[in-house]
């Protein structure tokens, strides 16, 4: 025991925030915390899709259900905080129902200011034979007030033009940027420079992915990370009310942010804590938050025409389109 006490001194200086994943039913254990103790809220909330945690109805009542527990989720957030709220596409008989836009309906309802429709853009998932393949989901981010949480330069980027300089009026001659980087604005492209554009191109969780587990809509840290680093400060609060396996729990901590995380199914809350084990201990693969897409060499066998399409009304007799 006392040969594990060093170790246990030096993770607990690693990471200093405290963390808690709870089991249990969401709207019934959001009752028991406190008003504002939350600086951000940032879920993906169950989408309506028929996933084997969640049991599929109409869009109304799955609609009245959530904001029963958006209310909660606001009581719980702090006049200076930010809920981002992570949603995709409810699709009933190949009608596709934007779930942002009903969304929004309600969290406007309710007083809350809309900052950002974030894009997350990625490259693989379902594909449609009857519309086109879907490959983006969104992120409302919603503020209490107009005093919110914004750290701008944990968040900025290289200037393109760094010795840029005011070509006119009193500061003539002087530089016109700042020294700590550009303000990315609302467009963020991840994969091109860093929250550049409002179109975030980070890779959704598939087979090959590092940080990959049996959860079937599980979401990348690197998508939450950047609203922590920005929306909140060390040691604020950050809620997940749908945790899953816990991709907020691994960010909040990595930022020494405290963080709590309420998950239904145990089996998820138990990957989740697992994770975060491995995260302090340091043996969790995480895809780092800077790190470009894949892109097959055309010299990769995968990327090539198939032999088999070499020929045909697209490529002609020479296997050319």
């Amino acid at each position: 025991m006392k040969a594990e006490e060093p170790i246990a001194e030096i993770i607990a200086q690693l990471f200093p925030a405290k963390d808690q994943m709870i089991l249990g039913d969401t709207f019934r254990l959001l009752k028991t915390f406190e008003d504002q103790k939350f600086d951000l809220v940032i879920t993906s909330p169950p989408y309506n899709v028929g996933k084997e945690y969640e049991t599929k109805q109409s869009i109304e009542k799955y609609l009245e259900q959530q904001e029963d527990v958006i209310e909660e989720l606001i009581r719980v957030t702090s006049d200076q905080g930010s809920i981002c709220w992570q949603v995709g596409n409810y699709v009933d008989k190949g009608e596709v129902f934007p779930l942002d836009i009903f969304y929004y309906q309600i969290f406007k309802k309710h007083g809350l200011k809309l900052r950002n429709r974030i894009i997350w853009h990625f490259g693989h998932g379902l594909h449609a034979s009857n519309r086109f393949s879907g490959r983006y989901e969104t992120i409302l981010w919603f503020t209490k007030t107009n005093d919110y949480i914004f750290n701008l330069d944990d968040v900025r980027v290289p200037a393109k033009y760094p010795g840029k300089r005011h070509f006119k009026g009193p500061r003539k001659g002087e530089l016109s940027g700042n020294p700590k980087g550009k303000n990315p604005a609302d467009i963020w492209e991840i994969v091109i420079h860093d929250w550049e554009k409002e179109l975030w191109d980070i890779p959704n969780v598939k087979s090959n992915h590092p940080e990959k587990t049996e959860h079937p809509c599980q979401y990348p840290v690197e998508l939450v990370e950047r609203c922590i680093l920005a929306l909140t400060n060390e040691g604020s609060w950050v809620l997940d009310p749908y945790a899953g396996v816990g991709s907020t729990m691994l960010a909040s901590i990595k930022n020494n942010r405290n963080a709590i995380g309420i998950e239904k199914e145990k089996r998820y809350l138990d990957i989740a804590e697992q994770r975060v084990k491995d995260l302090k201990e340091g043996r969790l693969k995480l895809r780092p938050i800077n790190k470009p897409i894949h892109t097959p060499k055309a010299t990769d066998k995968i990327a090539k025409i198939p032999d088999e399409w070499q020929e045909g009304p697209l490529f002609g007799e020479n296997g050319k389109n």
